[in-house]
């Protein structure tokens, strides 16, 4: 049970933010859930009640309200059924572009190995309500309104079956050898917001959940390990490791066991269990336990333990460059189809994947962005921070994290491939994995990286920083990013957003010519592309000296303070982005430069970088 202490606190984090919100128009609906789970390991079902209680904190009258029913996708014909076989008939070069762990499955599940969630009973306020199931969506028609400002409680009876592992969750997977991965297992009520509801249809892709709290009983087989989202409550009866150290675990009379978890200001709740879950922790500091459960099927248990020690070992600069993790615990375990991110959790076929699925947790859990409909400030942002801390872990010497950011490369294969989308195509409306999976991941990462080249390294962390202290546990959209750095730089970037969001231009800059004029020389650029960015342009002497010119874009307004105090640094006129041609100019004559390079730090996705350097041999 929670203290008196706890309490206050909980209260102090849910009311500080809305206080304010309110004062500056923002508002986000709130849930709390309590649900009771009965689940029969021999048949793979179980029976749950859930009371949902409902805040309506936007200035609109609800008539409608939508749940989720997620495990209806795995049944033959549905909708990710017919879209995963319609992937299947388009080519990415030589292979089909369909998902590897999906395929034609779906379409081969027999009775007892689909997928289903039923709701048998729902009420609000304990009348009875209309619904009707479509497909992964159920349509809850309001006997009564939900005004504005009003608390609602529905109350639901519902049952359902765990589906083969196909994708994300499931059971009895062949390769992790983990009999429940339950992700997206219970009827999850739809965000509704300032862009009114998201009653997405579950095809493939990402989810968006309300903020709220969850109190959640499983009672199963007593021979079972549990771990997932949230704090264990009864520790101390269930067992398992999670008891406090010096405790005599006395389990009750039975075959069966109840697992009570609360997890406070979250907007999921995930869970997986296995009878021979082997259960390591490690308490890092005396506000946050890291809990490993794992099967020794893919990877030895060397390298699953590892992830305990290298995340130790992380968190201090992760916190430090994208900001403070809020709860008192979190869990890696095996099980899902590769790596999938949870509050408080995530589920991992491999220990490789822990890191990004760990940093989901910063840009998934706590921004919590829609990712049905912007997949890159979610998948980006994680790819973006995995790559920053791999890099910093090698640093440290710590084994494994030696890799190549191979970014560039594969967004480069997307420009080239001809199939490349706007990173803002909703996720679930790509038309091919192929183009989803380089925009979101590798696009969005270099979302990041190019703006640490727009406002400098420094400035972008602090932006990086200012964004998750405003955002978190509050839903931002691309404007809310670009606002917070706006703000925090003093520099305008709707340019930024509208070009490397919304279009697929790329960008391509060059070096013209270059000549003496009066003991000066003269250098051309030449913007080939179709994005406009601001320019960084090295020239090296004879000397070893070096003059670095920064060419702001003219839609800044601004320009970014100097990077390198080694190298003499100077802010040249703006480049308007209508202009093709820019003459740079320096005190140096032609016969005293060795190169002169555009963007040597290759932070900028520029599509030909062959036309960006040149090197002047007498």
């Amino acid at each position: 049970m929670r203290t008196l202490k706890g309490n206050l606190f909980v209260l102090l984090l849910l009311t500080g933010p809305f206080s304010a919100n309110a004062q500056n128009g923002y508002w986000q609906q709130r849930v709390k859930y309590v649900m009771n789970i009965d689940m029969d390991v021999q048949t793979n079902r179980f029976t749950g009640k859930q009371k949902l209680e409902y805040w309506n904190q936007s200035p609109d009258t609800l008539r409608r309200v939508y749940y989720h029913l997620f495990w209806n996708a795995f049944q033959p014909g549905s909708m990710m059924d017919e879209r995963s076989r319609r992937q299947g008939t388009i080519l990415v070069g030589e292979k089909p572009d369909w998902d590897s762990r999906v395929k034609d499955r779906i379409s081969n599940l027999k009775p007892d190995e689909i997928g289903y969630q039923k709701v048998n009973t729902l009420t609000m306020n304990g009348a009875p309500q209309k619904y009707e199931t479509r497909g992964t969506i159920l349509v809850v028609t309001l006997t009564r309104p939900i005004l504005p400002g009003q608390k609602v409680t529905f109350d639901m009876s519902f049952e359902a079956q765990v589906p083969l592992q196909i994708r994300r969750s499931g059971r009895d997977n062949p390769d992790t050898k983990v009999r429940y991965s339950m992700s997206q297992w219970y009827p999850k009520i739809s965000v509704y917001d300032k862009e009114g509801w998201h009653p997405d249809p579950y095809v493939g892709r990402e989810f968006f959940g309300n903020f709220g709290d969850f109190e959640v009983n499983i009672t199963i087989d007593k021979n079972y390990i549990l771990g997932g989202t949230g704090y264990l409550t009864n520790a101390n009866q269930v067992g398992y490791g999670y008891e406090e150290e010096g405790t005599r675990v006395t389990r009750p009379a039975g075959t069966r066991l109840t697992w009570k978890f609360v997890a406070p200001e979250v907007h999921d709740f995930m869970w997986a269990a296995d009878p021979e879950f082997i259960h390591r922790s490690k308490k890092i500091r005396n506000d946050l336990t890291l809990h490993l459960l794992y099967k020794v099927a893919k990877a030895t248990p060397e390298k699953w333990e590892k992830v305990l020690s290298d995340a130790e070992r992380a968190l201090p600069y992760i916190e430090k460059t994208f900001g403070p993790y809020p709860y008192k615990q979190y869990s890696f375990i095996t099980g899902g189809d590769g790596g999938m991110e949870y509050p408080m959790a995530t589920l991992l076929a491999s220990p490789g994947a822990w890191l990004h699925e760990w940093m989901h947790e910063w840009f998934y859990g706590r921004l919590a962005t829609n990712e049905t409909r912007y997949p890159w400030m979610d998948e980006g942002g994680a790819d973006y921070a995995d790559t920053r801390v791999s890099a910093w872990l090698n640093q440290q010497g710590v084994a494994g994290y030696s890799r190549p950011d191979s970014t560039f490369i594969y967004y480069l294969d997307l420009v080239k491939s001809g199939k490349e989308e706007a990173m803002s195509t909703p996720g679930d409306h790509f038309n091919t994995n192929f183009a989803y999976t380089r925009s979101s991941y590798i696009k969005g990462a270099l979302f990041l990286v190019q703006l640490g080249y727009i406002l400098g390294e420094e400035v972008r962390d602090q932006v990086l920083l200012n964004y998750y202290q405003q955002w978190k546990f509050r839903h931002p959209g691309p404007d809310d990013l670009i606002r917070t750095a706006e703000k925090t730089s003093g520099t305008e970037l709707d340019w930024y957003r509208d070009y490397w969001i919304y279009t697929t231009r790329t960008i391509d800059y060059a070096i013209d010519s270059l000549w003496e004029d009066g003991g000066k020389t003269r250098i051309r650029l030449r913007n080939d592309g179709l994005m406009p960015m601001p320019v960084d342009f090295l020239i090296t002497f004879r000397d070893s000296s070096g003059e670095m010119h920064n060419i702001p874009l003219d839609l800044m307004y601004n320009a970014k303070p100097p990077e390198n105090a080694a190298i003499k640094w100077k802010v040249d006129s703006p480049w308007p982005w209508t202009r093709k041609y820019y003459t740079v100019e320096t005190d140096h004559r032609l016969t005293d430069i060795i190169t002169a390079e555009i963007d040597p730090s290759q932070r900028m996705a520029d599509v030909n970088r062959r036309n960006n350097r040149i090197v002047l041999k007498y």
